[in-house]
């Protein structure tokens, strides 16, 4: 992912100068003082694909809700983790989305290997990074893995939200898949469903256990039972 030479202008309506802070700090204190480019015009190319119009709920909404729930997270963090590198794989981890595709969480991590070393980031680093994005298709770190438990948590959080809002996600994910059928949909849907219904834990956090799993498995349980309640 080249960078552009220029800062983001005023009106760019693509540009969020909160969230291109917050990537700058990540980016920065991932380096560990490592010497690098300005981190803005990479803070400008992501938002620019989290922007796409494609997405409806893999959007900068999205970005910045993963983000705050690792923020949420981080005064709880398990013992080892690196919260700079699991921003950053926040960042990276829906970089690339197409909702036609099946490959999205590879090419993101690819992309994330592109980027990062010419960003700053030490080569240990950007792999971490990489593999965090490429977590995101299971959602199942492994025991002991705090930056995999983290970014999934977090990632997973909206599930916990309350109703209108879970609500308005799977309205959001249905939008995003406005060319399969309905009745397809419906199925693929159900299956995604139970999938997460099946995992012994939807969360592997501490505090995301005892905060977001009971909630999280309502709602999953209630859209899989009644999925018409979210069309309202």
């Amino acid at each position: 992912m080249a960078a552009d030479a220029e800062h983001p202008r005023d009106d760019d309506r693509t540009y969020d100068q909160d969230l291109a802070d917050r990537w700058t700090a990540a980016l920065l204190d991932a380096r560990a003082g490592r010497e690098g480019p300005d981190p803005a015009p990479y803070a400008r190319k992501l938002l620019e694909r989290w922007a796409e119009p494609q997405r409806r709920y893999h959007t900068t909404a999205h970005l910045r809700a993963v983000l705050d729930r690792i923020d949420e997270l981080a005064p709880h963090a398990p013992a080892g983790a690196d919260l700079a590198l699991v921003r950053l794989a926040a960042w990276f981890h829906d970089a690339v989305y197409r909702p036609d595709r099946s490959e999205n969480e590879e090419r993101s991590a690819a992309l994330a290997e592109r980027a990062l070393p010419e960003a700053g980031l030490s080569d240990a680093a950007t792999a971490e990074v990489a593999r965090l994005v490429r977590l995101t298709v299971t959602h199942d770190p492994a025991d002991g893995d705090a930056n995999g438990a983290l970014l999934c948590d977090a990632d997973l959080a909206i599930l916990a939200s309350d109703a209108d809002t879970y609500g308005g996600y799977a309205r959001a994910v249905r939008e995003e898949y406005g060319f399969v059928p309905e009745d397809a949909f419906r199925e693929g849907r159900a299956a995604v469903l139970r999938q997460l219904l099946a995992l012994p834990r939807l969360f592997r956090t501490p505090y995301g256990a005892a905060h977001w799993e009971t909630p999280a498995r309502r709602n999953l349980h209630r859209e899989l039972t009644d999925p018409t309640h979210l069309t309202a």
